[in-house]
């Protein structure tokens, strides 16, 4: 068995310096927050914390100054330059916005420099960062501006369409301000030309709000995770130390959005850490691509997911990436397959983890010597975990069950009902299905819920089911994720259509390019089967489990 440690005395509070409370106020009660476990010396911190101001403003103090931080085709900024950026975007914030600590900043764009800037300038100031995926349109962007009820979107110059029509239905959303718009005097950049480059860090409690992390549930309706100052740190403190163990000579590539809190970590928050830089391209990525700016940019670790390294080997093993060294797979399950596939081509044996948005970042992983074919890994230093049956006791290794986590960061969804669904006697129920073995590995069996991950993306069936519904051809409809090779898992729906309209090839096209107008591309079906009728109970519930049946 796998009982956690007792957990120790409750670290002192700090004195919260974030003034608009409005995140505060609808965090969960206490009596469903989940058990957050700071065993270890690593994971002991001050009442008082701002993660940028110990990430950045230390990194001179750390040896860590002069060297590169972001890196791009056009530019290369050391962890001094960067600081001396974001603290005029701080300054703008403060001085020419007027917002104050605890205020929302909604933040749009793909990954780049001006991002990553734009959300340490953010913190920073005290204020909560809210990340969002350039592919949303301008409904789940809605969606997200009631729920968080920022008064200012920082916009990369390239993805303003969207926003501007989300604002229109959403005017809490008060002003949007561009940035990566080169030799616009608009840009964010230009408008923070003047300011000095001197800002004190928010003086932020450990316990204050640092940003909050969308999801998709099965609900469709988007789940707001917050994480604290305290919380990113501590994250820093395990997978990264223990098994990542990046050095500052690393340069970081990969494919997740800094709108995840996956890419967020790998992305920025990691290599940060560790003093190494990151990457950020120009392109947008291809497999080909990524192989090719691997080798010239001398990136040592790459984060991706299984489909994109499945498509990058060949690339890989024709033209050869001598300088990566390490390769991290998440946000779907490691086909054996896959894993093989990559060593064949490179002679890395790859990094595969599983975390959440919840949880913040990887709880589960082996490196190295360590790694189980078939396995994700062992639980991460300073994380517990177990499977459990549904009454939440755990089961005998070799079973299967709902797999259960507890550690130092946890789940802390804003005004939601669905909290309790996830922590459960203060453990966190990421929705997922697992078997131990004897040795402590954990081996991914399925989703234990309705959702869809497909090529590293989550997908929440009901959200596509109201996209379809949307059409005026459609009368009922169902969505479901089918296992797949290539992507994990597919996007499929079952539709049943009004009177007159034909259920050929034709519809299966409209109904994909209607739903790919209407939410985020990536998640359209790319099968669409018609049905005369659903499954359903008596009281009308639909039946998933007997469309998963062939």
């Amino acid at each position: 068995m796998n009982p956690p440690a007792s957990p120790p005395a409750a670290p002192p509070r700090g004195v919260s310096a974030q003034l608009d409370r409005f995140v505060h106020d609808r965090l969960p009660p206490p009596g469903q927050w989940p058990d957050l476990h700071y065993n270890r010396p690593e994971l002991q911190f001050p009442p008082q914390l701002n993660l940028v101001e110990e990430l950045l403003d230390k990194a001179p103090a750390k040896g860590f100054g002069q060297r590169p931080l972001l890196r791009s085709s056009r530019v290369t900024f050391s962890y001094e330059e960067v600081a001396e950026r974001v603290n005029r975007i701080a300054q703008w914030l403060t001085e020419d916005m007027g917002l104050v600590s605890g205020n929302r900043v909604l933040l749009r764009g793909g990954n780049s420099v001006g991002m990553a800037l734009c959300w340490l300038a953010v913190v920073k100031a005290g204020m909560v960062a809210v990340a969002t995926m350039p592919l949303l349109r301008a409904r789940e962007l809605g969606d997200i501006i009631d729920k968080a009820q920022p008064a200012l979107a920082l916009c990369d110059a390239t993805l303003l369409a969207e926003l501007k029509y989300a604002q229109q239905e959403h005017p809490a959303l008060r002003t949007i301000q561009k940035f990566n718009a080169a030799d616009d005097p608009a840009d964010l950049g230009a408008l923070c030309a003047g300011k000095s480059g001197v800002f004190a860090p928010c003086p932020t409690a450990a316990d204050d709000i640092a940003l909050m992390a969308f999801t998709s549930g099965t609900t469709g309706k988007p789940k707001a995770a917050i994480h604290t100052h305290r919380d990113v740190l501590a994250a820093c403190e395990c997978w990264p130390r223990h098994v990542l163990c990046a050095t500052p000579d690393d340069i970081v590539m990969g494919s997740p959005p800094l709108a995840f809190t996956f890419g967020l970590g790998g992305m920025l928050i990691f290599p940060m850490w560790a003093g190494a830089s990151v990457y950020y391209p120009d392109i947008a990525y291809t497999p080909e691509a990524m192989v090719r700016l691997i080798g010239e940019v001398g990136a040592t670790i790459c984060y991706t997911a299984p489909t994109f390294y499945r498509q990058m080997a060949p690339f890989a093993k024709a033209v050869g990436i001598p300088s990566l060294r390490l390769c991290v797979s998440a946000g779907e399950g490691l086909p054996d397959a896959t894993r093989t596939l990559w060593r064949e081509a490179t002679g890395i044996e790859m990094i595969d983890g599983i975390g959440a948005t919840e949880m913040f970042h990887i709880f589960i992983s082996s490196a190295g010597t360590e790694v189980r074919h078939g396995a994700i890994g062992k639980v991460v230093s300073g994380y517990t975990a177990k499977v459990v049956n549904d009454e939440g006791v755990e089961v005998p290794r070799g079973t299967v069950g709902k797999l259960a986590v507890i550690g130092p960061t946890g789940c802390k969804y804003l005004g939601d009902e669905r909290q309790t669904r996830y922590v459960k006697d203060g453990w966190n129920y990421p929705g997922d299905a697992f078997v131990q073995d004897a040795d402590g590995y954990f081996f991914y069996q399925a989703r234990d819920d309705d959702m869809i991950i497909t090529a590293g993306y989550n997908v929440g069936g009901p959200e596509v089911e109201d996209a379809l519904l949307r059409h005026p051809a459609v009368a009922e409809c169902a969505v479901i994720g089918l296992p797949d090779e290539a992507r994990g898992m597919i996007v499929k729906a079952f539709c049943v259509l009004k009177p007159g309209c034909i259920g050929d090839e034709a519809m299966v096209r409209t109904l994909q390019e209607h739903v790919k107008a209407t939410i985020a591309p990536f998640k359209y079906p790319r099968q669409i089967e018609f049905r005369d009728t659903l499954p359903r109970t008596e009281t009308g519930k639909l039946q998933r489990f007997k469309l998963r049946t062939p």
